[in-house]
């Protein structure tokens, strides 16, 4: 009776009552959510004790400023004694991967750098692995795609039809290559085939010098196919078989410390927002510039992906 006489007597407070506990179910739900989506780990970076550092290389590699920023952390941080590089990529632009491999080579000269392949480290992402002291993978990792490939759309017939036409004043024959409202010209794909040419032997020069392989063994295997972790092994692309606990194991007995129960630095996250949530975690940078930059990218990346 007194409930119903509440009710009847203050609705605005009965209403902003309801209201409130709505809001606090919400929030309370969402928090429980970031917190389980973030996990425990991230939250026990900054102690005294000594671990091993864990970095993640995940999907498409599109920009390396994240990876660069988080690997200059780990190489100053004195607690990191170690580090794990865990690779599940397919590759990516050319230049971010090439700048992710010389940042753990150079990472790997102050403190020894594991590279642990999940099920994917292929092209961009084995060239990212080629900076790490020891390369482990899964029998059944898919690696190797030592090659590079560069997708130019054409869309003349649809543009023929719907009547559309591109007016252009240029200051030379090849300013505007690649252009996807006209065919491309013989000159045009010879120029296009000389710079695929070079990158991909920046690639193969990479994998000989970092697997002490001759140039001509690295250039039979570098015809863009792919190979299950056992298949790169015995080519001599990886160093042996493990999971990412093999890893840290490794990564743990090179830096002197316990080997059974090793701490795991992760990096520091920033503040978690809704935005970063429907990016899938990657900086709001870098997911922009995968739906925004559709120019042509030369790309170690395996083409299957695309």
């Amino acid at each position: 009776m007194e409930k119903r006489l509440f009710r009847h007597n203050h609705p605005v407070l009965f209403g902003l009552f309801i209201l409130g506990g709505i809001f606090l179910m919400f929030w309370g739900g969402i928090t429980f959510f970031l917190v389980k989506l973030m996990g425990p780990t991230h939250g026990e970076l900054f102690h005294s004790k000594p671990g091993v550092g864990v970095i993640e290389v995940k999907g498409v590699i599109i920009s390396s400023e994240d990876l660069i920023a988080e690997l200059t952390d780990f190489r100053n941080d004195e607690a990191v004694k170690a580090i794990v590089v865990r690779i599940d990529s397919p590759g990516g632009a050319v230049g971010a991967s090439q700048e992710v491999y010389e940042e753990i080579k150079r990472t790997d000269r102050v403190k020894p750098v594991i590279a642990s392949m999940a099920s994917v480290a292929a092209s961009g992402g084995y060239y990212a692995a080629l900076g790490a002291r020891r390369i482990l993978a899964n029998p059944g990792t898919l690696t190797g795609s030592i090659g590079v490939i560069l997708k130019v759309a054409n869309f003349k017939e649809l543009l023929d039809k719907i009547g559309f036409k591109n007016e252009v004043v240029k200051s030379g024959a090849l300013k505007d290559i690649g252009a996807s409202d006209r065919d491309m010209t013989p000159e045009e794909r010879a120029l296009l085939q000389r710079i695929i040419d070079n990158v991909h032997s920046q690639f193969i020069k990479a994998v000989a010098e970092r697997r002490s392989l001759p140039e001509e063994t690295v250039r039979k295997l570098a015809d863009g196919r792919i190979f299950s972790g056992e298949q790169a092994r015995e080519a001599g692309l990886v160093d042996e078989m493990g999971n990412f606990t093999d890893a840290v194991t490794s990564a743990a007995a090179l830096a002197g410390l316990d080997t059974d129960n090793p701490t795991l630095i992760y990096p520091k996250k920033e503040d978690f927002s809704l935005l970063e949530l429907l990016t899938q975690g990657r900086s709001v940078g870098s997911f922009l510039n995968t739906i925004l930059n559709h120019y042509p990218v030369l790309a170690y990346q395996w083409a299957i992906t695309r």
